[in-house]
């Protein structure tokens, strides 16, 4: 039986076939859509086990952007099985437990598909097409189920939304199988004909080579692309052919919007989005980003509601259903982690993670209170606070800075009280990111309290 992404797929082939839909920057190499296609029919016939195995199984591969992810990616979409990308860099024997405790059946090793032991889950539903991995950047990663539906009702949020067409070219940093990627990236390319260039590097001068060779039009990015880029002595008119800017994964500073839209005279639209839900709210004229002043408003078929707590509930086509009982209407709901609230005008402003309420000393302090304190100093970039745990708690900071400790101490005691003041100090040029973009939590705990 075909699931409707399969469809959607075969509906752009016949529509844009001869057309380029993937260029790998680093190599010049382009491929039409009809010839990904056939590269996914020979990895099928090539690797596919005999009779129905991959058929509503779940899958592992670990692959970087290119035509070998959309190889594995289309071949188990015609095989019927649920894919599961990992992180292009997952060590060998993260896959293996990950693939286990997902009970997946096979494994993709760059070489050929190895059956895994122990039983494989079947999935009852024929529209399970894909298994999203959360962050995991507060334990372990938690798979979410999703159906070809879910999934092109993403893409299409998304793309209606921001006003991408088949026309456009989206430059590929973000990675294809995480979930910008994959609402931004991959959905567009194979459900709306939305071809993609395979940018090789995120640093500066590597982006601007290749936007002035390929010509890109939009560029899905994380707030580390868009500093380099603002920052940066490359040439503004390298970037000419450039009409949206987007940014998500991580907050973005109004500084580096200003300076992006001063060097390059383009806004950097804001875009808020999650695993769970896919895309959320979108910043249409980048004027709030600019601001600073939100993360735009919902998408195009995407209801917010706000409840007791400052917690967003978000409902949408686009949202999973496999394990999660909350719906409306017949579609589902989630509740993000992060305190939002809902302006007159429909914007979304968001106000830290739940739960950044710490007790120290008798006292309860809010990290994310501390942290936009810290944000607020002139010379700060971004910032991050967290406390030590254990029987004491100590607050401890980490903050992307040229200042010294004596100028940042002295600028948080002009309006913070001793007791909220961090004791533990980590001073750098920039946080560290993991791959998806995102602050990276545990190596910032090991820098700030070793």
């Amino acid at each position: 039986m075909s699931h409707l992404l399969l469809d959607a797929w075969r509906r752009t082939l016949r529509q844009h076939g001869d057309a380029p839909a993937l260029t790998d920057a680093s190599t010049g190499t382009v491929a039409t859509f009809r010839e990904l296609d056939g590269r996914a029919r020979a990895w099928l016939e090539s690797n596919g086990p005999a009779g129905d195995a991959l058929r509503a199984r779940a899958v592992v591969f670990s692959l970087p952007n290119g035509a070998a992810w959309l190889d594995v990616f289309l071949g188990l979409m015609y095989a019927g099985a649920t894919a599961v990308a990992l992180d292009a860099a997952e060590p060998e024997g993260a896959q293996r437990a990950l693939a286990a405790e997902l009970r997946a059946a096979f494994r993709w090793d760059g070489t050929g598909l190895r059956a895994l032991p122990g039983r494989a889950r079947r999935f009852a539903d024929p529209q399970i097409c894909l298994i999203k991995l959360t962050s995991g950047s507060t334990g372990r990663a938690r798979p979410l189920v999703f159906t070809a539906a879910q999934m092109l009702a993403d893409g299409r949020q998304v793309s209606e939304t921001m006003g991408i067409t088949a026309q456009d070219l989206n430059y590929a940093l973000i990675p294809f199988g995480h979930s910008y990627g994959l609402g931004n990236l991959t959905i567009p390319l194979l459900a709306r004909g939305v071809p993609i260039v395979v940018g090789s590097s995120p640093l500066p001068q590597a982006v601007a080579t290749e936007f002035a060779r390929w010509r890109p039009t939009v560029l899905p990015g994380v707030p580390a692309v868009f500093r380099g880029l603002a920052l940066s002595d490359v040439d503004p008119a390298s970037l000419a052919s450039l009409r949206l800017a987007i940014s998500a994964g991580a907050p973005l500073l109004p500084e580096v919007a200003a300076a992006f839209r001063a060097r390059f005279g383009r806004p950097i639209h804001g875009f808020y989005g999650s695993s769970e839900t896919g895309g959320i709210s979108y910043d249409r004229t980048g004027d709030a980003t600019l601001a600073g002043r939100s993360v735009g408003c919902a998408l195009r078929g995407v209801r917010l509601m706000v409840l007791r707590g400052e917690r967003l509930r978000v409902c949408s086509a686009a949202v999973f259903t496999q394990a999660n009982r909350q719906r409306l209407e017949g579609r589902g709901c989630w509740i993000p982690a992060d305190r939002a609230v809902v302006g007159a005008r429909g914007e979304v402003t968001l106000l830290g993670r739940r739960g950044t309420m710490v007790k120290i000393a008798g006292r309860r302090i809010d990290l994310a209170e501390i942290t936009a304190r810290l944000r607020r100093i002139p010379g700060v970039g971004e910032a991050w606070v967290s406390a030590a745990p254990g029987p004491e708690p100590v607050l401890g900071a980490a903050i992307a800075t040229d200042l010294t400790i004596e100028v940042v101490k002295a600028a948080l005691r002009a309006d913070t009280a001793p007791w909220k003041t961090p004791k533990r100090w980590a001073l750098v040029r920039e946080l560290p990111l993991t791959k998806r973009g995102k602050i990276d939590t545990r190596a910032l705990q090991d820098m700030v309290f070793g």
